[in-house]
């Protein structure tokens, strides 16, 4: 079954050819390495480009990085949001970070296979990231209570964006209780109002800036 990347193309309509041949190999990179070192669930592979790549995707329509903005994805698992938004905005920085060293491997292969310079992959926690960063961005990793204090005190001062430098979480479900307790000033953003998959209902870009 050959699976391209139309569906990305459809909401990203201004993507280079180059662009767009990286998101096309995306399936056959993440299928060869899933079968190696379980990143994905096996039924989602065949959703790839829905529920993995044009959900990672979901952070840019809320918000576009600019050309030397630094951005830190916490528990990339096997490079989501992190590689998609890399190839969506090649130059801004992408520090991709996890604990588990087989997925950071496959973060590693798939980020050589598509040459994409602008990512750099580390098999370490969060906590243990010394640099400052514009944006955090992550997917649906842990209780944004717990998440918080890993990356609190990691964010430059200044802003080069429209919105605050911050927190760009997905997640999906009802979050009320959760941003509760919590205690952060965080803003959801439904990613049923840039998508039109059902998939997409209770999914959302939750926002806290620094």
């Amino acid at each position: 079954m050959e699976i391209k990347s139309t569906l990305i193309q459809e909401y990203f309509p201004g993507l280079t050819e180059d662009q767009i041949e990286k998101f096309d190999k995306l399936y056959e990179l993440y299928s060869f390495w899933n079968a190696q070192i379980n990143v994905i669930s096996r039924k989602d592979i065949d959703e790839l480009y829905e529920r993995h790549i044009l959900h990672s995707l979901g952070i840019a329509k809320f918000c576009s990085f600019k050309p030397g903005e630094k951005v830190l994805d916490v528990g990339t698992g096997g490079g989501f949001p992190g590689i998609p938004l890399a190839i969506l905005f090649p130059e801004t920085q992408f520090h991709l970070v996890d604990s588990i060293g087989k997925k950071i491997k496959v973060v590693v292969e798939v980020a050589a296979a598509l040459e994409l310079e602008n990512v750099k992959a580390s098999h370490l926690r969060a906590e243990q990231i010394n640099d400052k960063f514009d944006f955090v961005v992550s997917r649906a990793v842990t209780k944004l209570i717990d998440f918080y204090p890993w990356v609190h005190g990691k964010f430059n001062k200044d802003s080069k964006n429209a919105i605050a430098n911050g927190i760009l979480y997905l997640k999906g479900g009802d979050l009320t209780e959760e941003i509760a307790e919590s205690k952060l000033k965080a803003e959801l953003y439904p990613l049923s109002a840039y998508f039109k998959e059902e998939f997409f209902e209770t999914k959302y870009v939750v926002y806290i800036p620094q």
